[in-house]
């Protein structure tokens, strides 16, 4: 996204007075909205909104055969669509750079969180296994698709169900959903993108603060009720970080965590427990 000079110098302004546009705090995030089971088709869905930005999750389950180094683990692939209907910036084609970055950090950190329990995700050790499908869709980019991503992922993950499995025929049941879970562990990954604007770190840019970032580092964390850990680190744009900026975004990114995690878990099981009813 283009804007003029002006409105860059306006933004770093506010920002050095400790305001935004939109009245946040420099370490707010907007308004978060989730919503699960959009999709009667998939095996999990979700659509998150972060602020007016907008992403679609929809999880897909399919039995194949294991990766030769992990026989006895299941898989995971993730692939976001930015769609020319969120953006004018984005068209139609392969992916590009962007979409393969989010998929990237989003994928990273749930993988290496340990959200998902792999091994209980084996059929047959060495010949069949489920694979776990994260499909991400962009419907409207205000920036911070990274973030809203994420949250689209975990969510629809948690929404999942398993599919019958036909072991005669081998073969999944679509369509056929069973009241089994994904196997899932406590651990819920999330990441938070911080930008750097002048001399000011800020959460969650809104598109206009993306087009004025002169930085962008994004932390994966997750916690297994006891420990905050790091799970994955992206940096960014081409201007350098200092070693006092980036210890400075990692407290932010611990302190932040713990209150995003409860309200993103909150809206979760909140509409999980309306379906239910």
């Amino acid at each position: 996204m283009e804007i003029s000079n002006l409105t860059k110098k306006r933004i770093k302004d506010y920002l050095e007075a400790g305001k935004r546009f939109d009245g946040r705090k420099l370490l707010e995030h907007r308004e978060i909205e989730i919503e699960t089971g959009v999709s009667k088709n998939a095996e999990g869905s979700a659509r998150v909104k972060l602020g007016n930005t907008e992403v679609v999750a929809g999880i897909k389950l399919d039995v194949g055969e294991p990766y030769p180094d992990n026989e006895g683990k299941g898989t995971m692939i993730t692939t976001v669509e930015l769609l020319p209907l969120s953006s004018e910036e984005f068209d139609y084609g392969p992916p590009r750079i962007n979409a393969i970055e989010i998929a990237r950090v989003v994928d990273r950190g749930i993988r290496e969180s340990g959200m998902i329990d792999f091994e209980k995700l084996c059929v047959k050790k060495g010949e069949k296994v489920w694979n776990v499908f994260i499909d991400l869709y962009s419907i409207n980019d205000d920036g911070n698709l990274l973030d809203a991503s994420c949250f689209a992922a975990i969510a629809a993950l948690l929404d999942a169900k398993m599919p019958k499995y036909d072991e005669k025929a081998e073969r999944v049941a679509y369509g056929e959903l069973t009241a089994k879970k994904l196997p899932l562990t406590e651990n819920i990954p999330l990441t938070l993108t911080f930008h750097k604007i002048g001399n000011s770190l800020i959460l969650d840019p809104s598109k206009e603060e993306e087009a004025s970032s002169e930085a962008r580092l994004t932390i994966s964390l997750s916690s297994n009720k006891k420990d905050i850990k790091i799970n994955a680190m992206q940096k960014g744009s081409e201007t350098a970080l200092s070693e006092e900026e980036i210890l400075k975004i990692i407290d932010f990114a611990e302190e932040k965590y713990k209150d995003l995690e409860k309200e993103i878990m909150s809206k979760i099981e909140k509409n999980l427990k309306g379906k239910k009813d």
